[in-house]
């Protein structure tokens, strides 16, 4: 088409996130990015391809990073690479090292936005930049994940053998999280102010993973109470699907904080 297309390397910087194995996306096992080994040949090749051009360098460590430590190793990491692929005759103008950054989900309420401060903090005081470069990041579970919560009404409540269940309306096709990948969402009754009373909060779709938490303490609930899901706001209706023959469900926006 004649056109020139514009491309950052992502490259896997084999940096330890910390975090749950499936959301860890920057380990040499993981099957994300361009392994390091790799680079020299692609640095090789590219003045070949008119149709390329190279203008930076990308990483993506994983999501839910509660620590800052990985961050500092992605920084000597992206410095590193900077330098060598700039000997190399590149000039890269754009430094993405990715999101990742994580939210409290135990205490949406009291700790709704993470500490911005000290993770730039980090990044001027690490990154490395010249002076035709800009560092970019991709932040969208930190900025948006607690403005959405999945609202859900009890169908009925179920005393097994060895756990109570509070089967809900909502299900892993609204929020695959817990079932994906073991998250935790905090829960709050809307409707009760009952005794306390601990139990298992699940769906009613035929997959024992259809579960949101486990063991968790709420007022007593009955047919009809109404919960709330918390700090669904960035991967609840983005990941939602129509499993089962479930139907989509509806979305509701406000910007009235009370």
């Amino acid at each position: 088409m004649g056109t020139t297309a514009r491309i950052a390397l992502r490259i896997n910087p084999n940096v330890d996130a910390d975090t749950h194995r499936y959301i860890t996306t920057g380990l040499n096992e993981n099957k994300f990015g361009i392994y390091e080994e790799d680079i020299e040949g692609i640095l090789e090749r590219l003045p070949e391809l008119s149709n390329i051009e190279l203008i930076g360098i990308h990483f993506h460590i994983g999501s839910q990073v509660e620590s800052l430590e990985p961050f500092e190793r992605l920084c000597n990491k992206a410095n590193d690479l900077n330098d060598y692929i700039e000997e190399k005759g590149f000039k890269l103008t754009v430094i993405n090292v990715g999101g990742g950054f994580g939210i409290n989900y135990e205490n949406p309420n009291d700790k709704a936005i993470p500490d911005f401060e000290k993770f730039f903090a980090l990044f001027e005081a690490n990154i490395e930049l010249k002076s035709h470069q800009n560092l970019h990041f991709e932040l969208g579970r930190s900025i948006v994940g607690q403005s959405g919560s999945l609202i859900t009404k009890v169908l009925y409540t179920k005393e097994g053998r060895t756990r109570n269940f509070a089967i809900v309306d909502a299900g892993m096709t609204e929020l695959i999280r817990p079932a994906l990948y073991q998250a935790t969402h905090n829960i709050d009754v809307l409707t009760s102010e009952g005794q306390p009373r601990v139990y298992d909060v699940v769906g009613p779709i035929c997959e024992s993973s259809d579960t949101f938490r486990k063991e968790i303490e709420l007022p007593e609930v009955q047919r009809g109470d109404i919960l709330a899901i918390r700090s669904c706001g960035a991967y609840g209706e983005v990941m939602k699907s129509q499993y089962n023959l479930r139907p989509n469900i509806a979305s509701v926006f406000s910007d009235d904080l009370t």
